[in-house]
């Protein structure tokens, strides 16, 4: 069973802003000195001792940017945030529509919460209800689901505030069509109880809902 209700208008998302990655200096380029050159006389050893000089300056500049390179990739294992690898351990959010490869019939009555796909339109819609009737978003509906976020299966329950919390994210990212101009809308959110939590339910969910009852007639994504 969920719980649910709450006003909010979301604001657009901010982008991420780019980050440069780091460039390695080139190790410098060796002489070529020409093939008729003489090596100098120990008179004139002062040659031979400034090339000792260069190569000893080579390996020197060599090691820094050997050792450099070492202490970024470092770095930037240490201060990698845990998740970051794309895990998928921090949850899923869903604000886009990927319908199913065969449509299911509709109407569908008797539909329970955790079986409501993203973009399903419903009848006479009652969040705290254990089934609901889902309709075609084009025939007469009081309410869509336009975003949801979905928990990892082995999180512990997080609480009341972080759920409503986390819901009130979900209709922040949710994106509208023009349709929803339409319309005098609500959004509503609904989030597990401890109790439908332990039953496996890890999904919080944003819908828009009209007060008015089964007046919209299309469906508000875009």
């Amino acid at each position: 069973m969920h719980h649910v209700n709450h006003q909010d208008v979301p604001p657009k998302p901010a982008s991420p802003p780019a980050a440069g990655r780091p460039r390695v200096p080139a190790p410098a380029a060796e002489p070529v000195l020409h093939p008729r050159m003489e090596p100098a006389d120990a008179a004139h050893s002062g040659r031979g001792n400034g090339r000792t000089l260069w190569i000893a300056v080579f390996v020197v500049v060599l090691l820094a940017v050997v050792g450099s390179l070492v202490w970024l990739a470092l770095w930037l294992n240490s201060n990698q945030e845990p998740g970051a690898s794309g895990s998928g351990a921090a949850g899923v959010l869903e604000t886009t529509v990927a319908p199913p490869a065969t449509a299911l019939p509709l109407p569908r009555e008797g539909v329970a919460p955790a079986d409501f796909a993203l973009g399903d339109c419903f009848k006479d819609f009652d969040p705290e209800a254990l089934a609901s009737t889902v309709v075609a978003c084009d025939t007469g509906h009081s309410a869509q689901l336009v975003a949801l976020f979905r928990y990892p299966e082995g999180d512990s329950y997080p609480g009341a505030e972080a759920l409503k919390a986390k819901a009130l994210e979900a209709c922040q990212a949710a994106r509208l069509g023009p349709a929803a101009n339409d319309y005098d809308l609500n959004y509503e959110r609904s989030f597990p109880s401890t109790t439908s939590w332990e039953s496996g339910d890890r999904r919080v969910d944003c819908y828009v809902t009209a007060p008015g009852g089964n007046v919209i007639n299309a469906s508000v994504l875009p």
